[in-house]
Order: structure tokens, then sequence, then C-alpha cells
């Protein structure tokens, strides 16, 4: 076991230490999936208080249950086009590794469509886009129903590095 985690955190992906179960979810005509085990839990869209000086991609907070959480609008933090929200938009509660230890952050989709049990079979190694682009946060490619689900590492999508959870810092 701490292996296959050494090796994950290397970077040293094989099929079977991907397969499981992910959460997809919709933005723009492309879908996505994040390990169901990094979801705490799915909410409607709700009032985001703006946070000053903050990367645009950054909504800003919402207070859950008594708990301030960050919000991130995964369509602009992918460089998407921003959309009006709909019925359908809904923020993922996830929980992240930070500097600090496991944080939550509230990241926006469009849509959550299923939970599905990937196999190892079925998940494709990202391909080699060129030297300069960076994959690193794709898990992999999963071929389901004759489409393309790409799976992301929630961590390294969200990295703290460009976040306001370094260290110290609330």
């Amino acid at each position: 076991m701490a292996e296959a985690a050494r090796a994950t955190e290397e970077g040293i992906k094989g099929p079977v230490d991907r397969e499981g179960k992910y959460l997809t979810f919709a933005l723009g005509k492309e879908e996505y999936g994040i390990g169901i085990l990094k979801v705490k839990e799915i909410i409607g869209m709700m009032p985001v208080t703006p946070v000053p000086r903050t990367p645009g991609f950054i909504k800003g907070v919402i207070n859950l249950r008594g708990k301030v959480i960050p919000v991130v609008d995964l369509r602009l933090k992918f460089g998407m086009e921003e959309i009006g929200y709909t019925e359908r938009t809904c923020i993922i509660v996830v929980e992240v590794a930070a500097l600090s230890g496991a944080i939550l952050l509230g990241i926006v989709v469009d849509s959550v469509s299923e939970v599905l049990n990937i196999r190892g079979g079925e998940i494709e190694e990202t391909p080699a886009f060129g030297a300069k682009l960076d994959t690193g946060y794709i898990l992999g490619l999963a071929k389901m129903k004759g489409r393309v689900k790409i799976l992301l590492d929630i961590d390294k999508v969200l990295h703290t590095g460009d976040m306001v959870t370094r260290k110290g810092a609330h």
C-alpha cells in the first residue's frame, strides 16, 4: 500500500491505481471525473461572498453550516469562457491537500452527471501534447460508452501555490 502511494506521489500511475469510483460532471461539452473519496458533498449554487485581491477564478467564499469555504469556478480555472449559472450549476465540496493539511474547497461546475465505477482497462494514459504543456493534473482518460471522460487529480488542479491557502494565510 505504501509503495502504491509513493509511486502515485512520484507520478508513476498504472491503470489499476486509478480505477475506482468517480463523480463525473460537465464543463461545457466535456465530461470530467474526480475520485469519489475526494468529494465531501454536492450543493446547489448559493450566494458567494467575493474576496478582494484573489485570482479571477476564485469566486469568493461561502458559509456552509458555519464553515467558511473558498469557491473556485473550474471553468475559469481551466481558461474556459465564463457563463451564467443555471439551475443545474452546482458546487462540489472537495477535500484537497494543502501545506497546512487537508482543506475543504468548493468547485463550481456546470452540472453533475453520475458516479461511475471505472475499471483500470478503461483508463488510457494522458497523451503527450508537447513539452511545454503541463498535464500533470490529469490522472488519465476514461473511455466509456464511446466518449472520453477526463479524470482529474483534484489536488493538482487546485494546487495551493496559486490559491489563498498558503500556510498562515486565512
